[in-house]
């Protein structure tokens, strides 16, 4: 474990606090006119998911847990969870579907992802800025259209809704950013 201020507790750290780990959802540092700096930080716990508030001194000692991010690829899912293996050792990792949250929908066989572990155990996991996925189903082209930069609904093959341009249609593989569903270009293969 690794001392640090308070007002250094950055979004996304993993904290020790009595023993339990939390992760940091917010941290801000507020510096009234009177009185002590303090940092106000939301975290969840990470061994059953309830949220906490805190508030320390910005001088305050808390301690910070020491994460390793280290690449992992993808295997499959199955009732036990997502399975995950580090390309380097061949150590095998199973996420459960709570830690992925929405992120399982981009999920792709040998997709390499990056995990974020303390002391054997995923934390969190972080996707590839962006995905190659075919659309399913869209509108139909209105002649005319094209010309503007108005978008349309499409549904991806992985079962999510994006909004891409006009000449879109289905069957067209298109490059998606995963931070927000958005359509980024036409996929170039």
């Amino acid at each position: 474990m690794v001392k640090v201020i308070a007002s250094s507790v950055r979004k996304g750290n993993v904290l020790d606090v009595d023993g339990k780990l939390y992760v940091v959802l917010t941290a801000q540092n507020f510096h009234p006119g009177k009185g002590t700096p303090v940092t106000q930080v939301d975290m969840r716990r990470i061994v059953d998911g309830v949220k906490v508030s805190e508030r320390w001194r910005t001088t305050e000692q808390v301690e910070r847990a020491f994460v390793e991010d280290v690449n992992f690829q993808y295997l499959y899912e199955d009732g036990e969870g997502f399975h995950f293996m580090n390309p380097a050792t061949y150590d095998q990792v199973v996420v459960d579907a709570e830690t992925m949250g929405d992120q399982k929908a981009y999920l792709q066989e040998g997709m390499t992802c990056i995990l974020s572990i303390h002391e054997g155990i995923p934390l969190a996991l972080e996707l590839p800025r962006h995905v190659t996925l075919e659309i399913t189903e869209t509108e139909p082209v209105v002649k005319g259209q094209t010309a503007s930069s108005s978008y349309k609904p499409a549904i991806l093959s992985n079962g999510v809704r994006t909004m891409v341009p006009p000449h879109v249609s289905a069957g067209i593989r298109v490059v998606i950013a995963t931070e927000d569903n958005s359509y980024v270009e036409r996929a170039k293969d």
